[in-house]
């Protein structure tokens, strides 16, 4: 794919500044494809001006928008679309993400307005979303079928997109997750020193990322394990009030609960390091859905064996019983016998987390963009 220049617009509004799988996942398929050989042009939403930007390896253009999902949004996105609609003509428009599916969605019968390649990525929630609004659903289908390409990054989220949308069959492409490209492992010395296991949770604070099942889960435990144990929280971005109930419900027992918010990159590695266990018990919630979770693979790549609910397709970023253990989302005292057994078997913990990180390092971003672009 060297030496081509064919132009690629990528449009989204989850990009840096911005944390999170969604995030990780269009900012990789940009610098992958970059690599690939394609002339990239990535629009993305407004972002403080106090933001330190990155050496990008391709063209960044900030859109004047928030880049939220409510109709203000949606029609700067299609100003902007319209205003470039020549440049955009003869390319390829990639909307890696809901958010700019639905501006195109609107523009999508104008015949003036038509990409010559438009290629879209579902991550699951928003198959549901757009499905249950009869509006949405055929604005939906009627974009499915323009679509060249669509990709998922899991079998589950093809299922549930084939479903919902049956006239997806035929084109679409698996672009699995994979470890961010500045990813590394630094270990800090001294960390085995540690009386405590820690048992770490990375996610935004919502009720699908289970941070509350995880919680009551280990004040379940007996006290000879509580005693042993701290849970430690990372993350942001509280919705419906969920932060505040993690906070009440961790200060009614005697178990250690630590909550670090938003950290940088770095920060983060550092506390990986430091974790014993790593847990995610996402559950569904409405229309919200487990899609993946890369960070199920971040932690991987960090030795450490992962808790999780069997929910959406995160038994495609765990393997149960060998880079982790999975239970269902309904059984607690299941949930709670999972994490005695890690707490109490240092050697489990050891040899789940040297097949996670085996695990963690088979799938590169650049075979995903070679899959949905060449």
């Amino acid at each position: 794919m060297s030496g081509t220049a064919q132009p690629l617009f990528l449009i989204t509004h989850e990009f840096f500044p911005r944390r999170g799988g969604i995030a990780t996942f269009t900012e990789e398929m940009a610098k992958a494809s970059s690599k690939l050989g394609y002339d990239v042009e990535v629009w993305a939403q407004a972002a403080h001006p106090s933001t330190q930007n990155k050496p990008w390896p391709f063209r960044l253009k900030r859109l004047p928008l928030l880049g939220s999902h409510d109709l203000s949004c949606q029609l700067k996105l299609m100003r902007e679309l319209i205003a470039e609609r020549r440049r955009l003509r003869y390319a390829t428009v990639y909307l890696p993400e809901p958010g700019p599916m639905l501006a195109m969605m609107l523009l999508q019968h104008i015949n003036t307005f038509r990409p010559k390649r438009l290629i879209l990525t579902f991550h699951g929630s928003e198959i549901l979303r757009f499905h249950r609004n009869p509006v949405t659903r055929q604005l939906a289908g009627q974009l499915i079928r323009r679509a060249t390409r669509i990709s998922t990054l899991t079998h589950y989220t093809r299922r549930l997109l084939c479903e919902r949308f049956p006239m997806a069959e035929g084109k679409v492409f698996l672009t699995p997750g994979a470890l961010r490209s500045d990813f590394a492992v630094v270990h800090s010395p001294g960390a085995e020193s540690r009386r405590k296991v820690i048992i770490l949770t990375v996610a935004r604070l919502h009720p699908r990322k289970g941070q509350l099942h995880t919680l009551r889960a280990l004040q379940s435990l007996a006290p000879r394990f509580r005693e042993q144990i701290e849970y430690w929280v990372v993350g942001g971005h509280g919705k419906e009030g969920y932060d505040a109930l993690l906070r009440r419900e961790a200060a009614k027992g005697d178990l250690q609960v630590r909550f670090f918010g938003d950290v940088s990159d770095e920060e983060l590695d550092q506390i990986y390091d430091r974790a014993d266990i790593f847990a995610m018990t996402s559950v569904d919630h409405g229309v919200s859905v487990e899609g993946f979770g890369l960070v199920y693979l971040e932690a991987a790549a960090h030795g450490l064996p992962v808790i999780g609910h069997s929910v959406g397709g995160v038994s495609e970023a765990v393997v149960h019983g060998s880079t982790g253990i999975l239970v269902p989302p309904d059984r607690p005292a299941q949930l709670a016998a999972a994490f005695e057994t890690l707490i109490a078997d240092p050697a489990e913990r050891q040899r789940l987390g040297r097949a996670g990180r085996e695990w963690a390092l088979r799938n590169h971003w650049t075979q995903s963009a070679e899959a949905l672009f060449s």
